[in-house]
């Protein structure tokens, strides 16, 4: 496998050339305050380095050892605990933290590119400090100021962890029916019993505590998701000088047995009238629970983008070192037996692909964290109105299409190492492993289009949507002649959408089937014609600069590559959503 290298320059292109970030910044005080542009460029370089030098050497050897648990006690595989100090000790847990607590206090636009690097570098050891991170947001953002001042400053320090617990063995997405119950006591505390299953970082050696944000329902709750409460339950009591007391009645019970990322504890969590304390109002845990989903729901986005990243960072310097056959041209490397890789057409044909949906992910990715840094901050209210609903709008596209494109990436870097690429010592049949839970957890990828689609387009009329087309129109309409080749078919693919969002629209009201049958081929449509703006926009900006650069020269191929070979994807997903629900319901459940 080749040694990660953190894509620097193009995440610098990305933020400061084609989104100018730093002009956003300016305009939200709590921000600009913090960071600039200089300062943003020292974070990602020394993240790169910590990254690339202390967390990608242990990817491998983590997946060949292993979690492993005894008595309730899990470990870590070796070498993770110390780099897991390193890097918390390098405030990086704590990167998008409020600085109230001792957050570094870093835009989202920042964060995301560090989550980027660090999950490119080792995906089981990324998610440890992104459920910290993600149970820090909801704290902050909901829990009484005491909580806040208790717990925060030694979560972001990465003292201690955090883990959200939601999942149960009878229950995966439907939260209504969640059994975990949590019985008010005399001294304002809760007690909190049940099992949770699939929890990430429930148990493990790399903190002195780790805090669980757990949902359950009162004695008294409505039924099913309007009736359940969040709360904070920590593995170790916490004095009243912060040292750490008595363990908690809680307990690991066991870690699941992985098709990947096999070095994070997904654990088995059974609270046995744990000690919690409530987060926010009683019965409203999924609000809570969602200020942290919708930041690791981008996240897990930006895990399907950093694995398609290593993908091509380890195909590209195989496609370039492998010799075999000639180029249909005749011989390029003339002095060898046989070319490179490199020259045949279907090996670019993968590369390019591969290229193409990283840059463009990364671009997307960095413009949702832009809405939501601007939601977050913004001190004007209709400003902040249009992020947030942007932010709702392309959370889901955010977190399915950047998953679904990892995984594809993935696949096309084993297949370009070819007999090799299914061994295990070169490390691509891992990042596929690894791949495939993002397109599962934080809501798998079918949930995530029928939250789309019922509830962003069907559901509020297309207004969210109308946010983002009326924005990539307004940029069509100012682009100048020099970009036509990549200005007219966005324009037809806007205009597609268009159409086939109002298709959806008016076949939802005689059919509820409509929906459930169009969501995830409407969600890759939706995807493509995003990225497809995220290019436009990128080759503005690298049009201009051609002559500078060999860097833009390359951005400007893919941008061709991506509209000539990719986009018109979009033509077969659109068929296939208008042929409507019909064919999937001509058979019987006892005729499959």
């Amino acid at each position: 496998m080749a040694d990660y290298k953190a894509p620097l320059r193009d995440m610098r292109f990305v933020l400061n050339e084609v989104f100018e970030v730093a002009k956003l910044w300016a305009q939200l005080p709590a921000i600009a305050e913090v960071v600039d542009e200089e300062t943003a460029a020292a974070i990602l370089e020394e993240a790169g380095k910590v990254t690339a030098g202390i967390v990608a050497p242990l990817n491998r050897s983590g997946d060949e050892e292993g979690c492993g648990w005894t008595d309730g006690a899990v470990n870590t595989p070796a070498g993770f605990p110390a780099a897991y100090k390193t890097y918390a000790e390098g405030g990086w847990v704590g990167v998008g933290g409020d600085p109230q607590f001792g957050g570094m206090g870093m835009p989202k636009a920042i964060s995301a590119q560090v989550e980027e690097m660090v999950n490119s570098a080792n995906l089981s050891f990324g998610l440890y400090p992104m459920l910290t991170a993600g149970a820090c947001l909801s704290i902050n953002a909901h829990a009484s100021e005491e909580l806040k001042e208790a717990y925060l400053p030694n979560m972001y320090s990465g003292a201690w962890a955090g883990s959200m617990c939601l999942t149960e063995p009878h229950a995966g997405t439907d939260l209504g029916i969640i059994r975990t119950k949590a019985e008010p006591q005399a001294d304002g505390s809760y007690s909190i019993s049940g099992t949770k299953i699939f929890i990430t970082g429930g148990e493990h050696d790399l903190s002195d505590n780790i805090i669980h944000l757990v949902l359950a329902k009162l004695p008294d709750a409505p039924a099913g998701p309007k009736g359940i409460s969040l709360f904070l339950v920590p593995k170790f009591m916490v004095n009243a000088d912060g040292s750490l007391g008595a363990k908690n009645s809680l307990s690991c019970g066991s870690i699941e047995h992985k098709m990947g990322i096999k070095a994070s504890a997904t654990c088995v969590m059974n609270f046995d009238g744990a000690v919690g304390y409530i987060i926010d109002a009683p019965n409203k845990g999924l609000n809570a629970m969602f200020t942290m989903m919708n930041y690791e729901r981008l996240g897990v986005g930006v895990q399907g983008l950093a694995l398609g990243e290593r993908s091509y960072q380890n195909a590209i310097e195989y496609a370039r070192d492998r010799i075999q056959s000639r180029a249909p041209t005749g011989p390029v490397a003339k002095d060898k037996v046989a070319d490179p890789i490199i020259v045949h057409p279907d090996v670019r044909r993968m590369l390019l692909t591969m290229k193409a949906l990283n840059e463009g992910g990364r671009a997307f990715s960095s413009y949702v964290a832009m809405q939501l840094d601007t939601a977050k901050f913004s001190e004007d209210a209709t400003t902040r109105k249009r992020a947030e609903e942007l932010v709702a709008l392309l959370t889901p596209v955010a977190k399915a299409f950047l998953t679904d494109m990892g995984l594809e990436t993935t696949v096309h870097g084993q297949q370009i190492f070819g007999g090799h690429g299914f061994i295990r010592e070169w490390g691509q049949e891992q990042l596929i492993r690894d791949c495939r839970i993002t397109q599962i957890y934080e809501g798998t990828n079918g949930i995530q289009s029928l939250d789309l689609v019922g509830r962003k387009i069907v559901g509020n009329g297309g207004v969210m949507y109308k946010h983002f087309a009326d924005e990539i129109k307004a940029f069509i309409g100012s682009a100048d002649a020099s970009l036509a080749e990549f200005v007219e078919p966005l324009k037809a693919a806007i205009n597609n959408l268009d159409d086939l969002s109002a298709w959806l629209l008016n076949s939802a009201k005689s059919n509820p089937n409509e929906i459930g049958a169009a969501s995830v081929e409407y969600l890759q449509v939706f995807g493509y014609t995003a990225y497809a703006y995220m290019w436009a926009l990128m080759a503005r900006t690298a049009l201009a600069k051609q002559d500078q650069d060999e860097f833009y020269v390359s951005k400007l191929g893919t941008a061709r590559f991506y509209f000539a070979r990719l986009l018109p994807r979009i033509h077969s997903l659109t068929a296939s959503v208008k042929a409507g629900s019909e064919s999937l319901y001509l058979l019987d459940a006892a005729q499959f």
